[in-house]
């Protein structure tokens, strides 16, 4: 028997949306968001799905961000998009994006380096088992000057804290008892009455 195989066509193609005249016809509240519907619209009818399914067309997090720069009642007059088609899914993308998104992107890729790097494989401990010497030593080596630093942060913070919570407790207890004030109905009054 012969395998049968499907091939899926990617087809791509760039455009120029004009958005001027659909999102001139309605309240200037709704335009960003008739500009989405008009890239769809436009997608479906160009890169011919013939239901017209406008969730067929998924439009990239750049291009939806690009048309909200200017904020809702402002969304660009036309737009330089790529469309990608594979099967019956289309792809929008943005194809020249302005400075502002450039810059998003690129902090976005950054952290998502960050992360990365921060993640690491940690061995996992089973209940019953305990830690050597050595095995104790490797985690401490892993852990880089800035996650100790956090951490004895962290731990002075909590220190500070409650000892803040000791002092207030103590003098609204003081109060109490020389009848100085009434016990707040509260507590989050408490904090508030310092």
């Amino acid at each position: 028997m012969a395998k049968t195989e499907t091939k899926i066509e990617k087809i791509e193609r760039e455009y120029i949306i004009p958005l001027r005249w659909k999102v001139a016809k309605v309240p200037v509240y709704k335009r960003a968001n008739k500009a989405v519907k008009a890239i769809r619209e436009f997608i479906v009818r160009h890169m011919k799905i013939y239901d017209r399914d406008l969730k067929k067309v998924k439009i990239d997090k750049y291009l939806n961000q690009a048309i909200w720069l200017r904020s809702i009642k402002k969304p660009p007059v036309k737009i330089k998009v790529k469309a990608v088609k594979e099967g019956e899914i289309v792809k929008v993308e943005l194809l020249e994006m302005p400075e502002k998104i450039k810059f998003r992107k690129q902090k976005e890729e950054k952290r998502e380096k960050q992360g990365e790097e921060k993640k690491k494989p940690v061995k996992e401990e089973k209940p019953g088992e305990e830690k050597t010497e050595g095995e104790k030593k490797e985690i401490e080596e892993e852990k880089t000057e800035g996650e100790k630093k956090e951490e004895t942060e962290k731990k002075a913070s909590t220190i500070e804290a409650g000892k803040a919570l000791e002092k207030a407790a103590a003098k609204q207890a003081k109060h109490i008892a020389s009848g100085k004030m009434k016990e707040p109905k509260h507590k989050f009054r408490q904090a508030l009455q310092k």
